[in-house]
């Protein structure tokens, strides 16, 4: 399981409230994309930078994913390039769903 951190900075017309509007309205398109498995949508209480933490398969996915459409979008709505790094997903804790530990 991969998780990756995508950031990018918000151009000063797009602030917090713009991004959870925006952020709530695309949120179900996700789970249509191959191999994702969660997101959580994030913005910088200041409205400079937002991004995600996502969960991802595998990296083969999240690169798919993120060199497909999705960095037009972001090109073209914040005008900047996305920053991403990729992690190795070794454990989880999960207080929800009640669980925690190892992932294979």
């Amino acid at each position: 399981m991969i998780t990756a951190i995508v950031l990018y900075d918000l151009p000063d017309t797009i602030g917090l409230e713009e991004c959870r509007a925006h952020f709530a309205k695309i949120a179900p398109d996700f789970l249509r994309v191959p191999g994702f498995i969660r997101k959580q949508f994030i913005c910088r209480r200041d409205g400079k930078i937002a991004g995600g933490a996502y969960m991802w398969q595998t990296q083969e996915a999240a690169e798919a994913f993120y060199s497909g459409p999705w960095v037009e979008g972001i090109r073209a709505r914040y005008g900047c390039e996305p920053r991403i790094d990729y992690y190795e997903t070794v454990a989880i804790a999960d207080n929800v769903a009640g669980t925690a530990g190892a992932v294979d």
